[in-house]
């Protein structure tokens, strides 16, 4: 048998826990589950990654981006 503990909910998160159900007899414990799996990355950005992006937010702070219209008259797509 499974440990239990008692946590406190405030009762809207309640009503909205019981809405991600996904059949009515589902227990919270899966539901709660099923959410912490979504909330964790299995597979993180790499630090080769962040750095690329943080390069990409400065190329764009500094003016150094094409719009899409842009690329769609370039490629002749228009």
């Amino acid at each position: 048998m499974a440990a239990s503990t008692t946590i406190c909910l405030d009762p809207k998160i309640k009503e909205m826990l019981a809405s991600l159900k996904t059949h009515p007899q589902e227990s919270y414990n899966s539901v709660v589950e099923r959410l912490v799996n979504m909330a964790i990355d299995p597979e993180p950005l790499s630090e080769e990654t962040i750095k690329r992006i943080e390069e990409g937010l400065e190329e764009i702070k500094k003016g150094r981006y094409y719009t899409e219209e842009e690329i769609a008259a370039e490629l002749g797509l228009e």
